[in-house]
């Protein structure tokens, strides 16, 4: 078995016994980055040993976890929800992902910057960069230029802070095995595939990412949310939202979709009402 199919049999292991990586690492003993690495089939040769321990701690054999196929499980793309959803988008930032507050603390330390100028700078340039109008070489010398520095890798600062939200990102696993699943953001050039790639962001087959900087339209305008819908290829009163920005989700009801708030200062309440909607 390869790599990537035996991480995609452990995953649907874990996901069978209720288990979230968190909870599986506590009580097997293994690092949230190890199970993550060898779930996305990042790692190939994965100890013997640590395979054996997640088998313990699911309650099956090595033989069972690594010789059939999991049984019961729903095909995804398959349900439609009770209240006739069959497609699920997800906000990134604040919603899959702590948001990079972070990244401007560390840049004015580097800089010798205020904190003030940098968040300025970069508000003031961030929706143009995130609806492609200004490329991350033109808002890099902006931000240089306005630190009184040579250069600016803001993409390496955003991807140093921000940090997946586990609960959600596990909760996008097992949305996408019985709904179909897309990524919705306003985000800079090259952040979606960069997250994919280091794995802060969940490893799944997304029928559609809707990146808005190649999109060229920011929620909450109406152009994302019909390119969004497009990509989906099912009726807006069959789409959910999922996002932390209340105007994003007035915009995509307006358009006839279903949305929820996802407030990541209480995490357990979000996850909750997301269960209840797609039950």
């Amino acid at each position: 078995m390869d790599e990537v199919g035996l991480g995609k049999r452990l995953q649907e292991a874990r996901q069978r016994a209720g288990f979230t990586q968190q909870q599986l690492c506590a009580t097997a003993g293994l690092s949230y980055s190890t199970l993550a690495k060898i779930e996305r089939g990042a790692i190939k040769s994965p100890s013997i040993f640590t395979i054996q321990s997640i088998a313990d701690t699911l309650g099956l054999s090595l033989d069972e976890l690594l010789g059939h196929e999991v049984k019961g499980a729903v095909r995804p793309n398959e349900n439609t929800g009770h209240n006739g959803i069959k497609f699920v988008y997800f906000d990134i930032n604040g919603c899959l992902v702590r948001f990079f507050h972070h990244a401007f603390t560390k840049l004015a330390n580097d800089t010798g910057a205020s904190s003030d100028a940098v968040e300025s700078t970069y508000w003031h340039f961030n929706d143009a960069v995130c609806r492609g109008e200004m490329t991350m070489i033109d808002f890099n010398a902006a931000l240089a230029s306005a630190l009184g520095v040579t250069s600016v890798d803001w993409t390496a600062y955003y991807l140093e802070a921000v940090q997946p939200i586990i609960d959600m990102q596990d909760t996008v696993l097992k949305v996408s095995e019985r709904y179909q699943v897309g990524l919705l953001s306003n985000i800079m050039p090259g952040q979606i595939d960069a997250m994919l790639k280091n794995g802060m962001l969940p490893n799944i087959d997304y029928k559609a990412i809707v990146d808005s900087s190649e999109v060229m339209a920011i929620k909450p305008e109406q152009r994302i949310y019909e390119v969004a819908a497009g990509l989906a290829a099912v009726p807006p009163a069959q789409i959910l939202l999922i996002d932390d920005s209340r105007p994003n989700l007035m915009a995509a009801e307006k358009m006839g979709w279903k949305v929820l708030w996802f407030d990541d200062y209480r995490i357990e309440d979000s996850l909750e009402r997301i269960q209840s909607m797609l039950r």
